[in-house]
């Protein structure tokens, strides 16, 4: 999704929001959740699909999600050493 505005004004975004849909893995730390990100890449060689994970900490200002919760994230401004997404919606809680 590209996103063009005309002025710099607060909140205006220029360029491609990146968001990415995971799931949570850790909801121990206040505001914060690591949330595992899988995605497929080939073998530079061989070609063969391989399963990768990546593994984000993400912003969660108010707690809403929970361990196994399938949420989604945008990338943001670093907020500390590690944390550099934020936390946008819960697309499935967790049984």
């Amino acid at each position: 999704m590209t996103v063009v505005t005309k002025g710099k004004q607060a909140g205006d975004v220029t360029g491609t929001i990146r968001s990415k849909i995971g799931i949570v893995t850790s909801d121990k730390c206040d505001k914060t959740r690591a949330v595992e990100v899988e995605f497929q890449t080939r073998h530079p060689k061989y070609g063969k699909y391989l399963r990768r994970r990546s593994r984000l900490y993400v912003h969660d200002p108010n707690n809403r999600s929970k361990l196994g919760d399938h949420v989604e994230v945008v990338h943001c401004r670093p907020i500390s050493k590690s944390k550099s997404w934020r936390l946008v919606r819960v697309v499935k809680a967790a049984i």
